[in-house]
């Protein structure tokens, strides 16, 4: 028990002198670079109505559910746990399948062109 309180105070007096030197370690000299906008695309001090590409947008929106399908097929090796493996793999193929022809649909309607 004494053993516990013991590193409960290290661990809480540690964590207090952490803080309080980060309050005071980093130097704070805003530039040009840290004020500016991060990965915007778009000069700050122009005018916010500049036109935007719509293949870019389209690029962009393809990345998100190429993303999104990461983000669904990442638990799936603990989803081979489950009584029913056969359902689980049902369902990944068809996703795939409809990410698959949604791509293909787009290639041959041009949205992957970024020459106009």
């Amino acid at each position: 028990m004494n053993m516990l309180i013991t590193t409960i105070l290290i661990t809480a007096a540690l964590s207090c002198i952490l803080i309080t030197v980060s309050f005071w370690l980093p130097q704070m000299n805003p530039d040009s670079e840290k004020l500016s906008p991060y990965e915007c695309g778009f000069n700050p001090m122009g005018s916010a109505r500049l036109p935007f590409s719509m293949r870019f947008f389209l690029v962009a929106i393809l990345f998100l559910l190429f993303d999104l399908e990461i983000a669904l097929f990442l638990p799936l090796p603990w989803g081979t746990q489950l009584q029913d493996v056969n359902q689980m793999f049902f369902w990944m193929m068809l996703i795939l399948i409809l990410l698959t022809l949604g791509l293909i649909y787009e290639w041959i309607q041009g949205g992957l062109e970024w020459a106009e």
